[in-house]
């Protein structure tokens, strides 16, 4: 039987591509995805798809409430979403204050339910829009503290937390998933996409996406909102 991985999916095109690498690599992907009140939730409908185009061996959609705290353009309606590429060195105002440190969490658990060693998340540290909890350095600590926090851990069987879009621009990242069958017409990647999944063509992650698929030659499906 293939080993279980649990597999961090947004609904967005990294994350897409990172449950086709896993299914790639033999695993028996069970997906998690988060409604933690993001303005984006568009992208839950598009991880559905997602999962049944590719397939899974399960699909959890967790609530939680991040918007509770604010301090993002992605949780907080009060803060406009940025236009344009951020400054050089800036971490702008679509981070999320602790959100990969909080999804890993919940994944660390399920991981441990389901007897797995592995979990997959797509963070990017390429093409990317400066956010602390994407850096190499990060997952390195979060897997080395989740070794030491875990029964499964402690009794022999350490986690690896796959991240095999970290070192690839965003064209080869669209490569890869094109070449392992991902449908990105499916996927959802906009900071501010509408209720129907439309994008709106000028946030940091249509720009990265926008440039991604011109390099990576492959025609653009994105549905963008009329100007």
């Amino acid at each position: 039987m293939s080993k279980p991985a649990v597999i961090l999916l947004s609904g967005g095109l990294d994350s897409a591509t990172c449950l086709a690498i896993a299914r790639d690599q033999g695993f028996a992907p069970y997906c998690l995805s988060f409604n933690y009140g993001q303005r984006h939730n568009a992208e839950l409908k598009a991880a559905e798809r997602v999962t049944k185009a590719l397939g899974a061996a399960a699909h959890r959609v967790v609530t939680i409430d991040l918007a509770a705290f604010g301090g993002s353009a992605l949780t907080d309606a009060s803060i406009a979403v940025p236009e344009g590429a951020p400054q050089e060195g800036e971490i702008p105002l679509t981070y999320v204050p602790a959100r990969n440190t909080i999804l890993l969490s919940y994944a660390l658990a399920w991981a441990e339910v389901l007897k797995s060693d592995d979990i997959f998340i797509g963070v990017n540290a390429v093409d990317y829009s400066g956010y602390p909890d994407c850096r190499p350095d990060y997952i390195a600590a979060y897997q080395a503290m989740a070794r030491l926090a875990t029964r499964t851990g402690v009794e022999g069987s350490p986690l690896t937390i796959h991240t095999p879009l970290i070192d690839l621009s965003k064209g080869d990242i669209i490569k890869t998933g094109t070449r392992l069958g991902v449908d990105y017409g499916l996927t959802v990647t906009c900071y501010q996409a509408d209720d129907d999944g439309r994008a709106c063509g000028v946030c940091d992650a249509c720009r990265l996406r926008r440039e991604g698929f011109a390099a990576a030659g492959v025609t653009d499906p994105t549905r963008y909102r009329p100007v």
